[in-house]
């Protein structure tokens, strides 16, 4: 297949004579083509056979003929221009034809050829005329000049060797190699057309060129007669005389031109200046009569001024613009409508009149019509001098912009402004912010501050009443916090509930802060329902020494968490202690970041013990992160930060894997682990994904362990927070075997409406109930009434955080079931829960035990 493919392509592939068609001759069809051809082979033939002739001629008549067709190139290349004419002729005929009468046709066409490849290389750049021409004139002179040479022999036989009759013939000859020569020529053109010959094509073009040839015919029959006469000296002295006189012509003709170019040209120019000059004068008439008729019908107002402002003439569009009449209008000066603010400017502008400098000017002014009303005024004034005139005035063109003024004020308050209250956004803040921090950079008396607020249960709002009542809050809450500052104040929004305030003194701060936080303790009335909201409230000033307004911000931002994490309802001052913690908080962000990366966090185990017997039931994995420079880190620290940046999904996923597999790894390696399980906690952000089940699948699986060893904890506060949304999701993870434990209960929302339908197994009972365990105190209850409870809903209680003999004891006579403590065990290390495995299995004590000395050092 590939073999006939080639094949195919060779046979549709241009061979060499289709190429060399293409480069040639792109434009001549079958006939022109095969024409061409002919012409040029004959031509060619024509040629070498007088070439051979030529050179079987004696040396002296080879040199003669050499001369000659040198003189005639020679000549070819300046050709002699009729004037007033398009024709010309070469001189280069004398001699061919006089190399005809000396040594025949084979001289004649090879100077035919010489001076024809010679014209058609000054004239033309396609090569199939530098080929075709001389091979033409080859073949029309060969023809030609052998008919000349037997009627030259037929007329010395017959004794007709009058010289009279011999220049006739002579100069006959020459138009008949003319005509076969324009034959050959003209021909070309009507094959590529398609279109018949036409006789006009000779006689078009005979005239001037015809008598050139039989001139030169005669030239050349003079010239020879005279060498029969006198020999070859007259001739040689003769031809340069020829060439002498040609030259002249050709001199002369060319300055002749040249003199007629140039007097054409000075009789055009005399005659485009009278031109130009009565056009002008009729397009300065009608210039004038187009600017009174301009003036007076324009749209904009248009007023001639004197120097000093007074309205010399005014249009009816001015007289519109400021609803006077024309009498009015002359009684009074431009300045008369322009409002005292914008005076000044246009005074000043009107004084520099008589400056040579002045050249015009423009402004944009605030106007009074007569009906009291303000326009505005884009006013471009200039130099004004009618032909005629004494005395030099000024144009005024006064257009109303007021609409355009109106569009850019709306704009102005789209960019800078809060669409829903009308505040200034973040962006206008930010303008006046900068303003304030350096005023205060140049002044330290110029002191101001900012607050930052923030509503605590705004997305509550929004989630329970819709974002159209949230949006009515932001208005009503906007409006009270302006009612209680000052009017110099300025209150923006900058962007869902946060708001700030610039106050311009920082002493004031304070009390406004109060005011406002009891201002925002009563009550709104949204969407038919009371609402209570609270906001938290940061606070900076320019004690500080700031530099942008981004700085100022920034530092007010943090005051505000800071006060929302003291409890929010409040403020709180920043100071730059709080930068500090801020800039710490990001770089551990950041370390954090690459820990989990790199996968440094490693992973603790631990153990929970039956309380009633003391056997070892399973264990929880913990995240620990071992700081390079900082040492071990706090998970109170990092589990909040990976909880806000996002990173907590990536820190479960790591605490899960490995909690399975090590897991699996124990049980595989002693069968009396197999009954023992594994707790893992779940954040947030862990139940809002879609994919959780399929993590945790996944992990599974990957690990061999079953899914009844595996427990996942969450807090109480995220279970009931997304409740709604979490509940398929638990239930899915039910289906598959997977336990789950309500971590930290008691200390979040009440969801004993909903612990009898939710899929839970176990509950842990915080351990800040356990912490204040004593007999009859308020703890002990709650914990004694969280057990019955857990018991009667048949789901098992653990305790969290026993970490004395009393608490254990309290714990066992109470009927709770499940335990973990540092009084049990404290979190181990993979190698630390081996030793503890293995004492397990030599019958040794697991609880409330002390630790062996090889296991004391993998306590983590």
């Amino acid at each position: 297949m590939n073999l006939i493919a080639e094949v195919d392509s060779l046979a549709t592939r241009p061979g060499w004579w289709d190429r060399l068609h293409a480069a040639l001759m792109p434009d001549y069809n079958r006939k022109a083509t095969a024409y061409w051809w002919t012409v040029v082979a004959l031509g060619a033939a024509a040629l070498l056979y007088s070439l051979v002739r030529v050179a079987m001629l004696p040396l002296e008549s080879c040199m003669q003929v050499a001369v000659g067709v040198a003189v005639a190139m020679l000549a070819g290349v300046f050709p002699v221009r009729i004037r007033r004419s398009t024709n010309s002729f070469a001189a280069g005929e004398v001699f061919i034809f006089l190399l005809l009468l000396l040594h025949g046709p084979a001289a004649a066409t090879l100077a035919a050829g010489a001076e024809a490849l010679v014209g058609s290389t000054r004239t033309s750049t396609r090569w199939t005329s530098r080929i075709a021409s001389p091979a033409m004139a080859a073949l029309a002179m060969f023809a030609a000049g052998s008919m000349l040479s037997a009627l030259l022999e037929a007329m010395q036989r017959t004794g007709l060797t009058n010289a009279g009759l011999f220049l006739v013939a002579t100069m006959l000859f020459s138009l008949v190699y003319f005509l076969f020569n324009t034959l050959l020529v003209t021909a070309v053109p009507r094959l590529k057309r398609n279109e018949p010959f036409q006789p006009a094509d000779l006689l078009g073009l005979f005239g001037w060129v015809g008598i050139a040839f039989a001139s030169s015919a005669a030239v050349a029959a003079l010239l020879y007669l005279t060498f029969r006469q006198s020999g070859s000296g007259v001739v040689m002295a003769v031809v340069p005389i020829i060439g002498l006189l040609l030259a002249t012509m050709h001199y002369y003709f060319r300055q002749q031109d040249a003199h007629d170019a140039v007097r054409d040209a000075a009789a055009q120019t005399i005659a485009r200046e009278a031109e130009v000059a009565a056009r002008h004068l009729e397009e300065l008439g009608a210039s004038e009569r187009r600017f009174h008729s301009a003036f007076t019908h324009a749209s904009i107002g248009m007023a001639l001024l004197s120097f000093e402002g007074r309205v010399l003439q005014a249009n009816a569009a001015l007289r519109t613009l400021f609803g006077v009449d024309d009498a009015s209008l002359r009684q009074h000066c431009f300045q008369d409508f322009v409002i005292e603010d914008d005076l000044g400017a246009l005074t000043t502008q009107l004084a520099q009149v008589s400056e040579r400098s002045f050249e015009s000017f423009g402004l944009e002014l605030r106007c009074r019509h007569s009906d009291g009303s303000l326009v505005w005024v884009a006013a471009n004034c200039s130099f004004f001098s009618e032909p005629g005139s004494t005395s030099p005035c000024l144009i005024l063109q006064a257009q109303d912009i007021s609409a355009r003024r109106q569009a850019e004020a709306d704009l102005h308050q789209l960019a800078f402004h809060d669409s829903l209250t009308g505040l200034p956004n973040r962006r206008r803040f930010r303008e006046l912010l900068a303003d304030a921090v350096r005023r205060a950079e140049v002044d330290t008396r110029q002191r101001f501050a900012v607050m930052f607020l923030d509503f605590d249960r705004f997305k509550l709002i929004n989630d329970s009443l819709g974002h159209s009542a949230g949006d009515d809050f932001l208005v009503l809450v906007s409006s009270r916090i302006r009612d209680s500052v000052r009017p110099e104040d300025v209150v923006a929004r900058l962007g869902g509930d946060e708001f700030a305030v610039l106050i311009t003194d920082e002493h004031d701060v304070i009390a406004m802060a109060e005011r406002l936080l009891n201002a925002l303790r009563h009550p709104f009335y949204v969407a038919g329902t009371e609402v209570s909201t609270s906001a938290s409230i940061g606070i900076t000033s320019s004690s500080i020494g700031y530099y942008s307004p981004e700085d100022v911000l920034r530092d007010a931002d943090i005051a505000m968490y800071k006060a929302k994490a003291a409890g929010k309802a409040r403020y709180a001052l920043f100071d730059v202690g709080l930068r500090a913690a801020v800039t710490q908080r990001m770089r551990l962000e950041g370390e954090l970041r690459r820990a989990v990366k790199e996968d440094t966090i490693s992973v603790v185990y631990q153990p929970l013990f039956d309380l009633g017997n003391g056997t070892l039931t399973g264990f929880e994995a913990l995240a620990r992160w071992s700081h390079p420079e900082h040492g071990r880190v706090n998970p109170d620290v990092f589990i909040p930060i990976a909880e806000e940046t996002g990173l907590i999904i990536a820190l479960t996923d790591t605490v899960l894997h490995r909690a399975c597999h090590q897991l699996r790894a124990w049980q595989l390696a002693d069968t009396e682990s197999r009954h023992l399980t594994m707790h893992v906690n779940i954040a947030g952000k862990d139940l809002a994904q879609p994919g959780l089940v399929a993590r945790v699948t996944h992990a599974l699986v990957e690990s061999g362990l079953a899914s009844e060893s595996l427990t996942l904890e969450l807090t109480e506060n995220i279970l009931m927070e997304r409740l709604e949304t979490a509940l398929p999701t638990l239930n899915e993870l039910r289906e598959l075997g997977i336990g789950l434990s309500v971590d930290d209960f008691g200390t979040g929302y009440s969801s004993l409406a909903h612990l009898s339908t939710l899929p839970i197994d176990s509950l842990k009972v915080d351990r800040s109930f356990v912490r204040g365990l004593r007999p009859h105190s308020k703890e002990a209850t709650i914990v004694r009434s969280i057990v019955h409870l857990g018991n009667s809903l048949g789901k098992r209680v653990i305790a969290e955080g026993i970490e004395t003999p009393s608490q254990f004891a309290q714990l066992r006579e109470m009927g709770c079931e499940g335990g973990q403590g540092f009084h049990l065990s404290q979190p181990l290390s993979a190698n630390g829960i081996e030793l503890l495995l293995a004492r397990k299995s030599h019958g040794l004590p697991t609880v409330a035990a002390p630790l062996p000395s090889r296991v004391a050092p993998l306590i983590h």
